[in-house]
C-alpha cells in the first residue's frame, strides 16, 4: 500500500489513556498516539528501537534514568532494550515509530 490516511486506521486503546492508530509494514510500526493528561506509561523495555516525536502537549519522559520534559517538536529516542517511561503533564499528541514492527501492537487490531 503506497498511500493511506490514518483516519482509516482503526483506533486502539493500547493502555488506559493511550489511544493509537498504528500502521504496520513489514519493517516498521508507526503512527499517531493521543495521551490523556495524567496518563502514565510504566517503565518497560522492548527489542524494538523507538522514536517518539511530540506534536503537542507536555510529556515527561524518562529514558535509562534520565528525565526530560518534552514539548512540541522534541523527540525521544530509545535504543533496543532501553528502559523508559512517560507521564502526560497535559493532553498530548505524539507520533511513534518502532523498528522492527511491533507484533504485540499489530495483534491488538480489531
Amino acid at each position: 500500500m503506497s498511500f493511506f490516511d490514518f483516519k482509516d486506521v482503526p483506533n486502539v486503546e493500547i493502555m488506559p489513556g493511550f489511544n493509537a492508530r498504528f500502521h504496520h509494514s513489514e519493517q516498521l510500526t508507526f503512527g499517531p498516539v493521543t495521551i490523556e493528561a495524567g496518563a502514565e506509561l510504566p517503565e518497560h523495555s522492548h527489542v524494538n528501537e523507538q522514536f517518539t516525536k511530540v506534536l503537542e502537549g507536555r510529556l515527561e519522559f524518562t529514558i535509562a534514568g534520565e528525565t526530560k520534559i518534552l514539548e512540541a517538536g522534541m523527540v525521544a529516542h530509545m535504543p533496543p532494550h532501553t528502559p523508559h517511561s512517560a507521564k502526560a503533564l497535559t493532553r498530548c499528541r505524539v507520533f511513534d515509530c518502532f523498528y522492527p514492527f511491533r507484533e504485540d501492537l499489530k495483534q491488538m487490531l480489531p
